[in-house]
C-alpha cells in the first residue's frame, strides 16, 4: 500500500485551502469595513444633531386639529 499522496493531489489540496483562506479573508475584511462605516455614522449622527439644534430657531406648530383628529392622534401615540 502506498502511503504517499501524488503531487497532483497535494497541489489540489493547497489550491483548495488557499482559495478558502482568500475567500474567508475577503469576507472578514468586508465585514470589518461595514462595521467601521456603521460606527462612523453613529458617531457623526449626534454631532450633526447638536449642530442642527444649535443653529435652528424655535419653530411652533400652529395647526389646529378638529376633535376627531385629536382623538386619532392620541390613539396613534
Amino acid at each position: 500500500m502506498r502511503r504517499e499522496k501524488s503531487p497532483g493531489l497535494k497541489i489540489l489540496w493547497v489550491w483548495t485551502l488557499g482559495t478558502a483562506a482568500i475567500l474567508v479573508a475577503s469576507v472578514v475584511r468586508t465585514r470589518m469595513h461595514d462595521m467601521e462605516t456603521i460606527m462612523n455614522n453613529q458617531e457623526q449622527a449626534p454631532k450633526q444633531n447638536q449642530n442642527i439644534t444649535a443653529s435652528r430657531s424655535v419653530l411652533t406648530d400652529e395647526t389646529v386639529l378638529p376633535e376627531s383628529d385629536r382623538e386619532i392622534a392620541k390613539e396613534l401615540k
